[in-house]
């Protein structure tokens, strides 16, 4: 509290002593000071008033809140005491407690969530049911799009384009001895056209690769004569397993697999010279492998064990070896320790077995899609391998006989015979009893033309004069 009575003390004093000691100037300001002073004083005096009639109102205020909370709580009372009554009430005509009432609630509940999830799938199924063929239809078509492959088989002819006459000409040879050496020691047709284009046809794809690559070696070399030639495809020959190792190597990039153990690699190059049905087994084994990707990636499908699947679903048909392919790919692939789930879709891709796995069905369905599509196999072909195999097999049969080709689809046999054996007497006798015999077992192919060649060669080196080297 402001001590008034001290101030306005203070005030006389001023002023007695302003009266009789100081001009009539600071009397008038002191004059101004006090009445400053009693304006104050009188604000605070109103000031002291609202605060007082604000303490009463919120004290009443407090009290009226008090009120109301006991009210709230008797009232809260009452209703325990009216619900309790009614919870006894009920239990008696319902003849249940409430335990028990819970309890049989939560079931007619769980009941019917029961009933509507039963509802839900049924009617789920249904919808899948009535859609699967055609949700199945899409996922296959859009991973064909994606299987189509640019790589283009060669099936009994491959070609080699020349850039001028000359080169043609060399390859012809005085009297067109460079072409039969060639044809004899290949066992591939020649043929030469004006365009410039060389064809090299033969049934067996391997003994093709391998006179279309020394022809090209001959070609880059210049140096074309028979010696040459027999030394060219000598070495080609040799190098064949580094071919087969190129072509699975590029494979299997196209596919997108790497790191396999190279005995694999070189069998998966041999794809490429083999036919399944008509159908090139490289060919087959890209676009399947694509396809089989594809499925995977829309049905959240083991991606590599469904790529490495179809890769090797068909490497028992390279082995040679009693049994099914299958078999025989399954073996092969446990020797070199493929994952279980790789050799399982490799074992179950003719439903030999039930399926095992997703990814097995996948590969089952990726095979199917790419042997079955229009155009993809057909039987003639394969026919006419087995046709002439068939030949060969019965030429090579006979004593003394070293090699033997087929040409003209069958109507031309051309065998080559051991000298040491076979006497030139003998040689007529030996293409007398071929013809009879291919005539008798293979009355589909016509007329056979068969002709023996009984070739004896001598060569020797001069000595090397070693006084004359070192002089």
């Amino acid at each position: 509290m402001i001590n008034l009575t001290k101030i306005f003390g203070q005030q006389r004093d001023i002023k007695k002593h302003d009266v009789e000691d100081k001009p009539s100037l600071e009397k008038q300001k002191l004059a101004e000071l006090v009445d400053e002073l009693k304006e104050r004083e009188k604000e605070l005096d109103k000031r002291l008033l609202s605060m007082d009639d604000r303490e009463d109102y919120l004290r009443k205020k407090e009290e009226k809140v008090e009120s109301k909370e006991e009210r709230i709580e008797t009232q809260e009372e009452k209703l325990k005491e009216l619900i309790s009554e009614e919870e006894k009430k009920l239990e008696e005509l319902a003849e249940l407690s409430k335990t028990e009432a819970r309890k049989r609630l939560r079931q007619k509940t769980e009941k019917d969530l029961v009933e509507w999830k039963a509802k839900k799938i049924r009617e789920t199924k249904d919808q899948i049911k009535s859609e699967e063929d055609e949700i199945a239809q899409e996922i296959v078509l859009d991973s064909i799009r994606h299987g189509v492959v640019d790589w283009v088989a060669e099936y009994t002819v491959s070609t080699i384009n020349l850039k001028n006459e000359d080169i043609k000409g060399r390859i012809i040879g005085r009297e067109g001895r460079n072409i039969r050496s060639f044809e004899r020691t290949t066992g591939v047709d020649l043929e030469l056209d004006e365009t410039n284009t060389v064809r090299l046809s033969s049934f067996d794809p391997v003994r093709r690769e391998i006179a279309k690559k020394s022809l090209q070696k001959l070609i880059k070399d210049t140096r074309i004569q028979p010696s040459r030639i027999e030394e060219i495809v000598e070495q080609t020959k040799n190098q064949m397993e580094k071919v087969l190792m190129d072509e699975g190597k590029k494979i299997c990039q196209e596919v997108g697999v790497y790191h396999l153990p190279t005995d694999l690699v070189r069998l998966i190059g041999k794809f490429k010279y083999r036919f399944s049905h008509g159908q090139n087994l490289a060919q087959h084994t890209i676009e399947e492998t694509k396809v089989g990707v594809q499925v995977a990636h829309e049905l959240n499908a083991d991606v590599k064990t469904v790529r490495l699947g179809c890769l090797l679903h068909d490497i028992g048909k390279v082995i040679e070896g009693e049994g099914s392919h299958v078999s025989l790919g399954v073996d092969l692939l446990k020797r070199y320790q493929i994952p279980e789930e790789v050799i399982a879709a490799v074992a179950e891709h003719h439903e030999d077995k039930p399926f095992s796995s997703p990814e097995s069905i996948i590969v089952w369905i990726a095979d199917a899609a790419s042997g079955s599509r229009p155009g993809a196999r057909y039987e003639a072909h394969e026919k006419y391998l087995e046709r002439m195999d068939n030949i060969e097999e019965i030429v090579s049969s006979y004593e003394g006989v070293e090699d033997v080709a087929c040409y003209q689809a069958g109507r031309e046999v051309r065998v080559m015979v051991d000298p040491e054996k076979i006497s030139d007497d003998e040689l007529t006798v030996l293409v007398h009893d071929i013809a009879k015999k291919l005539e008798d077992e293979t009355k589909w192919a016509g007329q056979i033309k068969v002709t023996a060649i009984r070739e004896r060669r001598a060569s020797a080196k001069s000595p090397i004069d070693r006084n004359n080297i070192s002089r």
